[in-house]
């Protein structure tokens, strides 16, 4: 696990040659004297990916409403380098800088995984599958232990009670179509079960209702929407934070689908070897990471609620009707760093970072397949279906070996995976045999397009948990049921002992390796590349 090579790799490279301010902030917050892993210290972060040539600091004045919105879409359209907003309009008290895109995607082939690769304590060439095999080796790592410390950056200002004003602050207006200004959409909200032994991470969307009220996404299964009911059954309000600018393996596992009752802290101190150190709330006993940009402290009102949204998501529509009685949050304390940033996710057609941590999905649900022993050796989800499809492949000698059918195979795997919360954001599964390579986007829609026949070889699932905000499923009369479908791309010849009868028709399956050099040695001087 990364305390090792990797790690130190990463922090070397940070602080190389120069000295470090982290350092001077981590003793006089007694922390431990050493230097920050940029996967476990949001500063760190936003400092190596200006040393990497991949932010941009911008000084000049910008607008919160709409023009922060539509810099930071069109750099998720274009897989831009990170802007970070120095002279936000309306900004006071030290609230706030922006950024946004701090997951998205890199133009560069070779580190187009850079940033979400960084903020796991991977190197910056890291590809997809390293990062999904990373991900899934934390479920089985014993995690290290946190620091509760007496202070932290994150407590350098303090706001509190009617000092709090929410609508003077510059939350922005990230969509014109938004139904308000969304302060929160890349932070993550604390919650702990009544008998606090589950404390939740996780991002869900919040608006601006007024001056210390914010109302936001609350939706079945979701975990927050679990820990809610528990507290309505005690007659309660829920104690809740909102971390904003928290270390990037943290709100990277805010937003995957961790099992039921499975703390985030764990999970993120396993992934990178470093246990993160924390600070108790001002108001209340929820913990929060002590280097936090921004803390919101308050309740999740298990009574009370607002209208919220539309908002344009991650799955690039925006319904004018989708407004919704969702709870409210009452915000009672404002603490947060000097020079505040406050990152944003401006969501919509690819790719962001809502895309790419929500195609984190797989390692999961590859998991569940193993689980049930299920004849699955790996899982992705590719990009470009906007996390809803998660390609499975199959393997081949198993399915021989166990002379199933589609149908029995695909039920097993459809029953399995679909009712288990892991795969909320999934609506399709896809099987492709061994010789498709399913990291390949060309490959998997070659073979959905030849290999899947249309109504016979898909298998729709409509009793199991579904996704509301699948555009699809907006004018269904049950938006949280069904929409999932297990899609068969194995030919039947995968299905019997003799296995494989075709061979791929390309360069190079259908030419002999000595043809295949004499062309490559030439290409080059033939003028083709």
């Amino acid at each position: 696990m990364p305390s090792s090579k990797t790690t130190t790799l990463c922090i070397l490279t940070l602080f190389r040659g120069r000295k470090s301010s982290r350092f001077n902030c981590c003793r006089r917050f007694h922390e431990s004297p050493r230097i920050l892993s940029p996967a476990t210290d949001f500063r760190s972060f936003i400092d190596i990916l200006r040393e990497d040539g991949d932010l941009v600091d911008i000084h000049h004045e910008v607008d919160p409403h709409l023009e922060v919105g539509a810099i930071a879409r069109r750099v998720s359209e274009r897989n831009s380098k990170v802007p970070l907003f120095h002279n936000v309009r309306g900004a006071r008290q030290g609230l706030w800088k922006m950024t946004s895109n701090l997951q998205s995607l890199r133009q560069s082939p070779e580190h187009r995984c850079g940033r979400i690769a960084l903020g796991l304590g991977l190197p910056a060439n890291a590809q997809w599958k390293e990062i999904n095999d990373k991900v899934r080796r934390a479920n089985y790592t014993k995690p290290p232990t946190s620091k509760i410390l007496e202070t932290g950056a994150c407590k350098e200002n303090k706001l509190f009670g009617d000092d709090i004003d929410l609508t003077e602050l510059p939350a922005p207006l990230l969509h014109q179509n938004d139904g308000g200004k969304y302060v929160q959409t890349y932070g993550m909200h604390i919650l702990q079960s009544p008998d606090g032994s589950w404390t939740n991470w996780s991002i869900s969307r919040a608006m601006v209702n007024d001056k210390r009220k914010l109302v936001g996404l609350c939706i079945p299964p979701q975990h927050n929407w679990q820990i809610r009911e528990m507290w309505k059954k005690e007659g309660k309000d829920v104690p809740w934070a909102l971390a904003l600018g928290v270390p990037p393996a943290a709100i990277i596992a805010a937003a995957l689908p961790i099992p039921d009752r499975v703390s985030e802290l764990d999970y993120v101190n396993a992934l990178t070897g470093v246990p993160m150190n924390l600070v108790k709330c001002e108001t209340n006993n929820l913990l929060v990471p002590a280097t936090s940009e921004i803390i919101f402290e308050g309740t999740l009102s298990t009574t009370e609620t607002a209208p919220e949204g539309p908002f344009g998501e991650y799955l690039a529509h925006s319904f004018k009707q989708e407004s919704r009685q969702c709870p409210v949050y009452n915000v009672n304390a404002i603490t947060y760093r000097n020079g505040a940033i406050l990152p944003v996710s401006v969501p919509g057609k690819l790719t962001d970072e809502s895309h790419v941590t929500a195609g984190m999905i797989a390692p999961g649900i590859l998991d569940i397949c193993l689980e049930n022993k299920l004849p699955i050796v790996d899982a992705f989800s590719p990009l470009e279906t906007y996390a809803t499809w998660v390609v499975l492949k199959v393997d081949s000698e198993r399915l021989k070996a166990e002379q199933t059918t589609s149908r029995d195979l695909c039920e097993k795997i459809g029953n399995a995976v679909f009712r288990d919360k892991r795969s909320f954001l999934t609506s399709r599964l896809v099987l492709v045999g061994g010789d498709i390579d399913i990291y390949d986007f060309k490959e998997v829609m070659w073979a959905f397009a030849c290999r899947c026949r249309p109504g016979k070889d898909e298998y729709i699932f409509d009793d199991v948990p579904g996704l509301p905000l699948v555009p699809f499923m907006s004018n269904t009369p049950r938006p949280c049921r069904g929409g999932k479908t297990v899609s068969d791309c194995l030919l039947d010849a995968e299905y019997t002992q003799a296995g494989r009868n075709w061979e791929k028709a390309d360069f190079e399956h259908e030419y002999p390796k000595d043809t295949q050099r004499k062309v490559l040695a030439q290409w080059e001087n033939m003028g083709l590349d």
